[in-house]
């Protein structure tokens, strides 16, 4: 979950004087493994706006609109054969693909690292130019000072956390082998396609409910939109590959504290409701319970972290890239509320462990009701 602020958005993101301008880019074949997940299919849809070929890679089908533009190779990244099918004319791959925390350990780890060495393996035998994987920022753990810089010590919580971090070492290897592979940390991100955890909230807002947080809601918790993400991605495909290839922060610039953004869009939503602050300690240790019965529709890190700071420097994005993030944290939120009202008879009646669906409420069904 998180949080940001003021109305005004940021100028469009500006190349550096030491790199290729954006718009004379020559079209180029991008495989994003991933790509039929939320920031898949955001970038799928940055990629062919900008005239480029496209090839997903993903383990479930690509239903979107823009699938007749694409090349759709549906597997599994951890099928090496499969991998090497869709990377055939690839010039720049773009890794999102990763399972998720609230998969199975076993599935995190297999996915997540076995599934990150075969495409990298794959691009490093094919000669492709570049490499771009998305990272977290769960990789800094539960940290003890804000922000977070880049060269800050890594250590991940749960599975997905701890995968993470064993991933960069594997790019660290090859872009050690001469392979430019930029790494992007960003932070939870929302906008057009996400549900996952923000459906619990929307669905909340909508239906004129008081929303619950733990703890003050008084923290600084950073966003960022997903169209940020894209452009933050698209400036290390493109600009020059000594300047890219590196690790890059990447989150929303403008950001209060999280009652406040997230009372944006109870403000928008018109019912006159408002961010309920809990105590935090006993609705933590009830999430612990939760979650070992599998009732609980957060995962540790979530609601462990979600009392306290979480915000990241985008000072080395800003400096080495040029990137201008548009929308600030409320902006960003209430542009994917307005989503999920406009889409909400596609998805009513869903749910699952991914970011393309509702994430179930569990116990969470039964709190609504108090508020």
């Amino acid at each position: 979950m998180g949080v940001e602020s003021q109305t005004s958005a940021a100028a469009p993101a500006q190349a550096p004087a030491t790199g290729q301008p954006q718009d004379s880019q020559p079209t180029k074949c991008y495989l994003v493994t991933g790509g039929a997940g939320f920031l898949g299919i955001n970038l799928v849809r940055y990629l062919l706006e900008r005239g480029h070929k496209v090839v997903s890679l993903d383990i479930v089908d690509f239903t979107y609109p823009e699938r007749s533009q694409i090349t759709e190779v549906k597997a599994d990244i951890r099928d090496r054969a499969a991998v090497d099918r869709a990377m055939g004319g690839v010039d720049i791959v773009i890794h999102t693909a990763a399972a998720l925390p609230l998969y199975r350990p076993e599935d995190i780890y297999s996915t997540d690292i076995d599934g990150l060495r075969n495409v990298l393996q794959s691009a490093y035998d094919n000669g492709v130019e570049r490499f771009i994987h998305i990272s977290s920022t769960a990789v800094y753990g539960i940290p003890d000072h804000h922000p977070l810089y880049e060269d800050d010590r890594l250590e991940g919580v749960g599975p997905y956390g701890e995968a993470k971090v064993v991933a960069e070492e594997i790019c660290k290897e090859y872009r050690a082998k001469g392979m430019c592979v930029p790494v992007i940390r960003p932070k939870s991100f929302v906008g057009p396609e996400r549900l996952g955890v923000f459906a619990l909230f929307y669905d909340w807002a909508k239906d004129g409910k008081n929303f619950p947080v733990l703890g003050s809601g008084n923290n600084r918790y950073q966003l960022l939109d997903v169209e940020d993400l894209c452009e933050a991605i698209y400036l290390t495909a493109t600009l020059d590959s000594e300047l890219v290839n590196d690790v890059f922060n990447i989150g929303a610039k403008e950001f209060t504290t999280l009652k406040e953004d997230y009372q944006a869009v109870l403000d928008y939503a018109g019912f006159g409701k408002r961010i309920i602050s809990i105590p935090a300690a006993p609705a933590i240790w009830t999430l612990r319970f939760l979650e070992k019965l599998n009732l609980s529709p957060l995962y540790r890190w979530v609601y462990e972290t979600v009392t306290e700071d979480s915000f990241v420097s985008i000072e080395k994005a800003e400096r080495v890239l040029g990137y201008r993030p548009k929308y600030s944290n409320k902006q960003a939120l209430v542009r994917n509320y307005q989503w999920y009202i406009d889409h909400l008879s596609e998805f009513t009646g869903q749910s699952g462990v991914s970011h393309r669906v509702p994430w179930k409420q569990g116990a969470l069904a039964l709190a609504k009701l108090f508020f």
